[in-house]
């Protein structure tokens, strides 16, 4: 196992749900967003990933460039498959823009999926999307940073186990700060209506 996820799961799990709640207290439906506005805006670190070539990928804020980020695992029956194709109606109805957009899926599993697992899944809904994968204490630090909580399943599955996870898209503008977040169930239209302002 990947040591560092698992324990910040659990010993960490409440730390990292009051964060999310304190974050949640943050928000509110002004700023001029559409989703839940981060008010002020919180300065994010960055995070640096390996990908399934070898190359490293990081959360770096690019000039003009916004990034949405999702946390799942490749396992999920559910939200994560949602959420992703939400994702490739947002960047359909965003047209030559949305290549200024860099979609990121980050797994919460990084035991099962690996770099080439997690990037093969979110290609599949999009050539452009990026999937990755870090080692444990990435995994725990970007979950801490985000205020996004995961926790493996003691039941078992055909798939061996599930993960509960936080299930809201985090909007970062192009000078790396969460300016919005959109909690599952939000309209996606919310979001490709955020991302063209930002445009």
């Amino acid at each position: 196992m990947r040591g560092g996820l698992r324990g910040a799961a659990r010993a960490g799990g409440r730390r990292l749900l009051g964060f999310a709640a304190l974050l949640l207290a943050a928000c509110d439906l002004g700023g001029g967003f559409q989703g839940m506005a981060i008010d002020p805006p919180r300065d994010m670190p960055t995070f640096e990933f390996t990908q399934a070539d070898g190359t490293p990928y990081r959360t770096t804020p690019e000039s003009r460039r916004p990034m949405v980020l999702f946390f799942g695992y490749t396992h999920c029956p559910d939200v994560c498959p949602t959420t992703l194709a939400d994702w490739k109606r947002v960047k359909a109805k965003l047209g030559d823009d949305a290549a200024r957009v860099r979609f990121v899926f980050v797994t919460v599993d990084p035991e099962r999926d690996t770099p080439a697992v997690a990037e093969r899944y979110a290609k599949q809904y999009d050539a452009s999307f990026i999937g990755v994968s870090g080692d444990g204490l990435t995994t725990a630090r970007i979950m801490e940073a985000f205020g996004v909580a995961a926790a493996r399943e003691d039941v078992p599955t055909a798939n061996g186990y599930l993960v509960s996870h936080s299930a809201q898209v985090f909007l970062v503008n192009d000078q790396g700060r969460l300016v919005a977040l959109y909690p599952f169930g939000t309209p996606w239209e919310a979001l490709a209506a955020d991302l063209d302002r930002l445009l």
